[in-house]
C-alpha cells in the first residue's frame, strides 16, 4: 500500500501525541497522581501508531503493559482524557490503562488487557473466530512484548488462528527484553518472527523504529487477514528508552542496562527519525512541526486537568459492580 502526504502527517502527529501522553503520565506518578504505576514505552511509538492507522473502528485491538496500551489506546481513539482520568483512579477514566473497561473502548473494538502477559492471546484467537463467523472482514491486531513468547497462551492461540485461517495479526514489539531478562538468555534464536514457520503462517521482520516500514508490514498481513488467507506474525525490533517500571533502577539481570546501549539506540528515536524525513521531503516544515508540538502539549496539559479535576468514583457503584439480585 502506497502511503500518501496525508498519512505520514497523522502518523508524525499520533507518535507525537503518543510520546507527550507518555511524559503526562510519568509526570503524574512522580506527582502522586497516578494509582499504581506505570511502565513508559518512550521509543516503542512507531508500532501501535502504523498498525492503528490500519485498523477500522470495528477491528479488534488488544494491547500489552508496555506504557499501559497508550501506544494503540490514542491513535484508536480513545480520548487521553480518558486514559489519564483511568490512571488517576477517577470516575471518568476508561480502559486505557491498566483495569476496567468503558463503553467508549468496546465501541472502539478494544476488549482491553489481559490479567497476565500472555493472557490476551486466547481472547485474541476468540475474537477471530467471531469476525471470521461475522464475515465482515474485521481483523484482529494483538500485540505482544517478546518476553510473552514463553507463553504457552501465546502459541495454543498461534496454532488455532493458523489452522483455523483466523484473521488475526500478531505484531511483536521486541524490545531485547522481558522485564529485566535479555530476550537472548529467554530465547535460543536471533528472530523472535522465525516461530510463524512451525504455524505454517508468514513471519516478517522490521525495523520498529521505522514507522513507515511498519505501516507498509502490517498492511500486507491486515490486507492478507481480510482476504481470508489467515494470520501473520511480525516482528518489530525496537526498544524501549526507559527503565522497566517507572521509579526502579534499569534493572537488566544482576546489574543495569548498558548506558551505552541505551544512548546508541536512542539516536534512532522514531519521532526524530521520521521528522528528520519528512523535513527532507518538504512534506513538513519547521512551522508544522512546532505547531504539531504544541497541539500535542496542549491536549495532554488540558487532558491531565480535565483528570485531576474529575470526581472519584462513587464507593456505591461496588454494590452493583459487583454483586446482582
Amino acid at each position: 500500500m502506497k502511503i500518501t502526504k496525508e498519512q505520514m502527517i497523522k502518523l508524525y502527529t499520533d507518535m507525537v501525541r503518543v510520546r507527550k501522553l507518555d511524559e503526562t503520565l510519568i509526570n503524574g506518578l512522580f506527582a502522586g497522581k497516578v494509582q499504581g504505576f506505570y511502565h513508559s514505552q518512550q521509543g516503542q511509538e512507531a508500532p501501535g501508531v502504523a498498525a492503528c492507522a490500519l485498523l477500522s473502528k470495528d477491528d479488534y485491538l488488544f494491547y500489552t503493559h508496555r506504557g499501559h496500551g497508550v501506544g494503540k489506546t490514542l491513535p484508536k481513539g480513545v480520548p487521553a482524557r480518558a486514559i489519564i482520568a483511568e490512571h488517576y483512579g477517577k470516575a471518568t477514566g476508561s480502559c486505557g490503562g491498566m483495569a476496567g473497561f468503558h463503553t467508549c473502548e468496546i465501541e472502539l473494538g478494544i476488549p482491553g488487557l489481559g490479567g497476565t502477559v500472555g493472557g490476551e492471546f486466547t481472547l485474541a484467537s476468540g475474537m477471530g473466530i467471531a469476525a471470521k463467523m461475522r464475515g465482515k472482514g474485521q481483523v484482529v491486531a494483538s500485540f505482544l512484548g517478546d518476553g510473552a513468547t514463553g507463553r504457552g497462551t501465546f502459541h495454543t492461540a498461534m496454532l488455532m488462528a493458523a489452522n483455523w485461517k483466523l484473521p488475526v495479526v500478531w505484531i511483536c514489539e521486541n524490545n531485547l527484553y522481558g522485564q529485566f531478562v535479555p530476550i537472548s538468555i529467554a530465547y535460543p534464536k536471533e528472530n523472535i518472527a522465525d516461530l510463524a514457520f512451525g504455524y505454517g503462517i508468514p513471519g516478517v521482520i522490521v525495523d520498529g523504529q521505522d514507522v513507515v516500514a511498519v505501516y507498509e508490514t502490517v498492511s500486507t498481513a491486515v490486507d492478507r487477514a481480510r482476504a481470508g488467507d489467515g494470520p501473520s506474525l511480525i516482528e518489530c525490533k525496537t526498544y524501549r528508552f526507559r527503565p522497566h517500571l517507572e521509579g526502579f533502577p534499569d534493572f537488566i539481570g544482576a546489574g543495569l542496562r548498558n548506558e551505552e546501549e541505551v544512548e546508541t539506540w536512542k539516536k534512532r528515536d522514531p519521532i526524530e527519525l521520521f521528522r528528520k524525513g519528512l523535513l527532507e521531503q518538504g512534506i513538513l516544515t519547521g512551522a508544522d512541526i512546532e505547531r504539531i508540538d504544541h497541539e500535542a502539549a496542549e491536549e495532554m496539559e488540558e487532558a491531565e486537568k480535565f483528570a485531576s479535576e474529575s470526581p472519584i468514583p462513587d464507593p456505591e457503584i461496588l454494590k452493583t459492580a459487583l454483586y446482582a439480585d
